[in-house]
């Protein structure tokens, strides 16, 4: 299984009238952490949609269980359990600095011809870089 970490820091932007991080960033946060991921393994999105893909979200899921709040320093726990093809499904952690899970939720990606919108596979390379997790 694939594994990569994130830190993000909480901005007084992304917080409610309550000073905890507002539900509809968590799914920025988890696209930040999805995005670092695959950077890491040496595929940006950028050079996906360069050559042609797109990775639009098909499902998205979110479980709170403790608020984030300003200025917090986040790590987002990003895990790929299955080897991509056709879709991708990532899992989330995001936890604050005392380690406590503040959130958890899952997203399944769908690789598209970035011209016709048609699923199709992914590239080789992509793919490839896999390998050695699964």
């Amino acid at each position: 299984m694939y594994v990569h970490e994130t830190q993000i820091r909480v901005r007084y932007a992304e917080t409610d009238q309550m000073g905890y991080v507002y539900y509809g960033n968590y799914a920025m946060y988890f696209e930040v952490g999805r995005v670092e991921a695959l950077r890491a393994l040496g595929f940006s999105y950028k050079q996906l949609e360069e050559e042609g893909y797109m990775l639009p979200v098909l499902d998205s899921r979110f479980k709170y269980l403790a608020p984030g709040k300003y200025d917090d320093h986040l790590k987002v726990i990003v895990k790929i359990p299955l080897k991509p093809s056709l879709k991708f499904y990532f899992e989330y952690e995001i936890l604050n600095e005392q380690d406590e899970l503040l959130t958890e939720g899952s997203t399944t990606l769908v690789c598209v011809n970035k011209e016709t919108g048609k699923p199709c596979r992914p590239p080789a390379k992509l793919i490839d870089l896999f390998d050695e997790f699964y």
